[in-house]
């Protein structure tokens, strides 16, 4: 195309009119204006696919970025309000659709894309960010083993986290029911889409904030728990919130979500996986009636195990009863010892007798053996000499033995407490009462005063004369001299 400048004035000094010439001079930013314009009234929407590359968050929420594939590169925006709804943590490398407009920056001419929505570019892309993200949270021992929790046996309340209309919270409901009624705690929450990961994770860590012993109780254990269904579906139980809530809870946590063959990253954070809901219920509660069983034969074990040395101790006891000799048996030696002795007793007296009579046939009775036993009788009766201090030492121990039987009596009579002030009480049969309780129930009573007895509760009341008191034995006065020794052989 020719110029419409001549050669001549090609390299002008000043610039000038020229002639036929009617395109004035526009400043760069009305240019940069109407670039603007026209990117924006021609590319006022487009979706772009590409690969993420510098992705960084500014201080204000904006997020700035770059789209590329194996040929060409082109920066991106993505504005605070649209950002804070991505439903993925956006990362260099993967593949997304970003929708939006296209527009240019003056300040450094350059086109870029204002990004109103951006998604995954299919599902390997999804699960390219879901293997990455799981590769990031694991190096941070998110998923050890080590911070496993054993969950507890026989939870008292358990917390679920789920969505309150589905069929998730009836099946775990129905079977909580049928193995061990349990107090449940539903906190109810939405399980996909928007918003879905920010209410789990506020729903995780809202029981954990539960004091124990308030008003509410505090679960013991956490299901948390949703239907099968697409990896988009059960992309808000990959969301990194949601993953490290679980893995913070101070709550030992079950993650049941989706099906068997469904896995998420809230299942590796969690202290065990149940692959369904209604399983998470059977993991969570023993069967009561297996308890009870189980209660039954430890109570017949214990039982047994009390009775066996019992039981042993009585075969033991037997056995060595059969064992041991019969009565019969153990007194045949001492019975014939018996008879032994008796023989010999009876052969003994004969022998005797026999001898006794032989010695009384060769005595003989003589006058002066006689005479002579009954001098020496005599002589041994004159030798023996009866002194008054004999006699009195006798009589006085009889007397101090007298004494003391007097005072015993005197001390015993049941007559004498009257005298300083006590009385005896009998009811109408004459039984002595000692108790109130006793005095209460008789029809009637008598009551004994040192100058008679008084009747009461019969209707009439009389005075009679006690019975005569036994007077104490007079003493027996004491004998001296030749006087006590005359009486007493006289």
């Amino acid at each position: 195309m020719a110029s419409p400048y001549d050669d001549k004035d090609e390299n002008a000094l000043v610039a000038k009119g020229r002639s036929g010439d009617n395109a004035e001079p526009v400043g760069v930013s009305e240019l940069s204006a109407m670039l603007k314009r026209t990117v924006e009234d021609r590319f006022g929407f487009v979706r772009l696919r590409g690969e993420l590359s510098g992705v960084k968050r500014a201080a204000s929420g904006h997020m700035y970025l770059a789209l590329k594939d194996d040929k060409a590169v082109i920066d991106g925006v993505m504005w605070k309000g649209n950002a804070g709804r991505i439903p993925f943590h956006p990362e260099d490398g993967l593949e997304v659709v970003a929708s939006g407009k296209l527009t240019t920056y003056p300040g450094r001419s350059k086109y870029q894309i204002v990004i109103d929505r951006m998604e995954l570019a299919g599902e390997g892309a999804l699960l390219a960010l879901l293997e990455k993200t799981r590769l990031r949270l694991e190096a941070e021992g998110l998923f050890a083993a080590g911070r496993k929790r054993a969950l507890p046996y026989l939870p008292r309340t358990i917390g679920v986290v789920t969505s309150p209309t589905g069929a998730v919270i009836r099946d775990i409901l129905h079977r909580l029911a049928d193995r061990f009624p349990t107090h449940v705690i539903v906190w109810p929450v939405l399980v996909q889409g928007p918003g879905a990961a920010d209410q789990v994770t506020a729903a995780i860590r809202g029981f954990g904030a539960i004091e124990p012993g308030g008003a509410i109780a505090r679960p013991d254990l956490l299901i948390v728990a949703r239907g099968g269904g697409s990896i988009e579906d059960l992309w808000s139980f990959n969301e990194e919130s949601v993953v490290r809530a679980i893995a913070e809870s101070p709550i030992p946590v079950i993650s049941a979500v989706g099906h068997e063959t469904d896995t998420t990253l809230a299942d590796y954070a969690a202290d065990q996986r149940a692959p369904t809901p209604t399983a998470a219920a059977e993991i969570a509660v023993p069967v009561r009636a297996d308890l009870a069983a189980a209660l039954a034969d430890f109570g017949a074990r214990q039982q047994r195990s009390i009775l066996r040395p019992v039981a042993l101790g009585r075969e033991r006891l037997e056995a060595r009863v059969q064992r041991m000799p019969s009565l019969d048996v153990l007194l045949q030696p001492q019975a014939q010892k018996l008879d032994d002795m008796t023989e010999r007793l009876r052969r003994g007296l004969d022998s005797q007798a026999r001898a006794g009579r032989e010695r009384l046939g060769k005595a003989q009775l003589t006058p002066s053996m006689l005479t002579r036993t009954h001098r020496d009788a005599v002589r041994n009766l004159a030798a023996v000499r009866l002194t008054p201090v004999l006699a009195r030492q006798k009589l006085a121990r009889q007397q101090e033995r007298l004494d003391a039987m007097a005072r015993l009596h005197i001390s015993l009579d049941p007559r004498a407490p009257l005298e300083r002030g006590y009385a005896l009480v009998h009811d109408g049969a004459g039984n002595l009462m000692r108790r109130k309780d006793q005095a209460k129930a008789a029809d009637a009573l008598s009551i004994q005063f040192t100058d008679g007895v008084l009747e009461v509760g019969t209707g009439q009341t009389s005075l009679t004369a006690p019975p005569a008191a036994r007077k104490p034995a007079r003493r027996a006065k004491p004998v001296e001299g030749n006087e006590a020794q005359q009486g007493l052989f006289d």
